[in-house]
């Protein structure tokens, strides 16, 4: 039985692959600061460790208890306009933190990480659908500092032997079909969950930044790919890391509008959204679409959730039952 470290584990996308890890029998160790995620979020069949990765005693000592087949590391900051608001303890945190935790797993002799990385490590795109050879140009500080815990990991490849899968993740979306976990942030700053919300009447009307984009509707298009299929990316990359290293672009290779994502939480949800029209925001690009063809091609993987209805209803089954997120499921236990 293989055991995995996955740090950010009680996180949305972490404690989805904590999930699929243990539906396929292994033993998993979540390490967690609960800054952002949620200690509901985690399994009872999932051990626990909570502690920063910053202190490396405390890492040391995870990595002194057990033996670890691979880390999955997730446990970031991740919000891009906070990022510009304090760049230096961004790329602090994460890239430092990143590399500690890299660190550690060379002295134990881990030799796979699988990173949570970003697809704002490519900036503004110059050509649609994003590939792995597009020119990687962040124009954010949370970009640049996955830019820089990816540069660091392929210079540990060569010299400690560390092989890692940097995983560049479009818009993660969805919840657990099963409905064992979903997206629950503080704030919420994702469109489908804000727009689920605001068709719940639990925050204000929604905000259309932009009608004027040169896209079928006029408003600007992302590439949603569902968690559980995230998750089960992250799997499929383990057998590949016995060859070496590797990058993957991770969507859904489709775009979905503003709009289009508005009037699919309407039709799953049978009420309307509220929302309101404002300007383009700066540095928004028209669209953003993955080709997530080498990962297909490479390990055979394949998005099982990729439809946007699927994807809203899943999200929509998440938040109706459990409308005070993990904080109301903790509450409604006790």
């Amino acid at each position: 039985m293989a055991r995995y470290l996955v740090t950010g584990g009680a996180g949305y996308v972490g404690s989805h692959v904590v999930l699929a890890l243990l539906d396929r029998g292994d033993d998993v160790v979540v390490l967690d600061n609960f800054s952002t995620g949620h200690r509901a979020a985690v399994p009872d069949a999932a051990a626990l460790v909570e502690a920063d990765l910053a202190d490396g005693r405390a890492l040391a000592e995870v990595f002194a208890a057990w033996k670890f087949d691979a880390v999955f590391h997730m446990a970031a900051l991740s919000l891009v306009g906070d990022s510009m608001r304090q760049p230096l303890h961004y790329i602090r945190t994460n890239l430092g933190n990143s590399l500690g935790l890299a660190e550690a797993a060379v002295r134990a002799g881990c030799k796979r990480f699988v990173l949570s990385s970003t697809a704002a490590v490519f900036g503004v795109p110059r050509i649609l659908p994003i590939d792995e050879a597009a020119p990687r140009e962040p124009v954010n500080p949370y970009g640049e500092s996955k830019l820089m815990v990816e540069q660091g990991l392929a210079w540990a490849e060569g010299a400690h032997g560390l092989r890692s899968a940097c995983l560049r993740y479009f818009n993660a979306a969805g919840a657990d079909p099963a409905g064992r976990a979903g997206e629950d942030h503080t704030p919420e700053t994702h469109l489908i969950p804000r727009t689920i919300m605001a068709a719940m009447g639990r925050v204000e009307p929604v905000t259309i930044f932009g009608t004027d984009y040169d896209t079928p509707d006029g408003t600007a298009m992302r590439d949603y790919v569902h968690v559980a299929d995230l998750a089960a990316a992250h799997l499929a990359v383990l057998p590949r890391l016995e060859e070496g290293s590797v990058a993957y672009n991770l969507g859904n290779g489709a775009g979905h509008s503003v709009r289009e994502v508005i009037a699919a939480v309407e039709r799953v949800s049978g009420r309307a959204v509220p929302h309101t029209v404002g300007p383009r925001r700066e540095g928004d690009p028209p669209v953003l679409v993955a080709s997530s063809a080498r990962i297909r091609a490479e390990t055979g993987w394949l998005p099982r959730h990729d439809s946007l209805e699927e994807i809203v209803r899943t999200a929509w089954n998440w938040h109706a039952a459990n409308p005070g997120g993990y904080a109301g499921r903790v509450a409604q236990a006790a």
